[in-house]
């Protein structure tokens, strides 16, 4: 019988891409989201890609009555995987309070649900954020958690922390989080893609705007920092590769894999790029002019970081395999077909 997926904030960026690959792996999909930073268009292009339209279900998950209604009425769940979340670095120092109402509220209205309903399975979309600025690199699962440097990076080492002492006195749950680094691209085929609502927040989407002319410039923040060229070095991994790592999580806790019930994992390429080098390699893979000015440094943004991802490449048998060149020219071809660029 069919495995039955819940996968929260799933119109998104990363949850899309998830979907498709999870109904390629043979998984029912069950979405959760509230649209507040995707469309709900993106379901007609996940079933263009895999030929089935994932079931869909409007809610807040901030809101605790709707989430007990919908857990009440989906009794089939074997596993979740929890994207729902306010993402922007900087709009998140700008907004705390609502940071860690949603971002926190959500993980806890949904455990609870796990508790009554005897769902034992969620796959955490966790963040390299929480190793603060580590002084040592590139960082290992070992690698000490530092204070973070925006609530944001601060809500996903509290979601850790309350998993973690929620999997010490319920046994039969198992949590699994995996710690990403920079996603970036689209789907090879550029029906779905990152489309974020208004400025985007991310690098690669403020790239291709630039370059499809909707923005005059794209700015830099900072070319001060202790790095070979002065901008902040990043690891960016493939989005694709990225949900195939949530398919490989969800089926190490369903066949029970998982060596302790709460788990966390380093998911991204290995190697640190900086933001000029990113932007080069842009302008060299699509030959599309792209201006760009050197801005001052933004608040809460980290110096340099990337991942050692030994752990997850013997542990869960997962590896990143798309080169940066490719996964821009994805990004690329996903713009051009949202905007009708030839």
């Amino acid at each position: 019988m069919q495995k039955q997926i819940l996968v929260t904030g799933g119109t998104g960026y990363i949850g899309s891409h998830t979907v498709v690959e999870l109904q390629k792996a043979g998984f029912e999909v069950v979405i959760v989201d509230n649209l507040s930073n995707s469309k709900i268009e993106v379901l007609d292009a996940i079933e263009k890609i895999s030929g089935v339209k994932p079931i869909f279900e409007k809610i807040d998950l901030d809101d605790k009555k709707a989430t007990d209604h919908f857990f009440d009425q989906y009794t089939k769940i074997d596993a979740i995987i929890h994207f729902a979340a306010f993402k922007a670095v900087g709009e998140s120092v700008q907004k705390p309070l609502e940071y860690y109402r949603n971002n926190l509220n959500s993980l806890m209205n949904l455990l609870d649900n796990m508790r009554r309903h005897a769902i034992s399975n969620l796959v955490f979309s966790s963040s390299c954020t929480v190793y603060g600025q580590p002084d040592k690199l590139p960082v290992t699962e070992q690698t000490p958690r530092k204070p973070a440097e925006s609530p944001y990076g601060n809500t996903k080492a509290i979601s850790e922390d309350i998993m973690n002492d929620f999997c010490k006195v319920n046994a039969s749950v198992n949590c699994l989080a995996l710690r990403y680094f920079n996603p970036i691209g689209a789907h090879p085929s550029a029906l779905i893609g990152e489309l974020p609502v208004g400025v985007p927040g991310n690098l690669v989407p403020f790239i291709t705007q630039t370059a499809a002319g909707l923005r005059k410039e794209l700015s830099i923040f900072g070319d001060d920092y202790n790095t070979p060229d002065g901008t902040a070095v990043r690891d960016y991994i493939n989005v694709v590769d990225l949900a195939g790592a949530h398919v490989v999580a969800i089926n190490r806790l369903l066949n029970k894999k998982n060596k302790r019930n709460f788990e966390f994992f380093n998911i991204g390429t290995g190697n640190g790029v900086s933001v000029l080098e990113l932007v080069k390699t842009f302008i060299e893979v699509t030959g599309v002019n792209l201006p760009y000015k050197i801005a001052p440094r933004r608040a809460g943004d980290i110096e340099k970081i990337w991942a050692d991802t030994s752990l997850a490449n013997t542990e869960l048998g997962w590896k990143a395999e798309k080169s940066v060149a490719e996964t821009l020219l994805s990004a690329w071809n996903w713009e051009k077909s949202v905007r009708g660029i030839k």
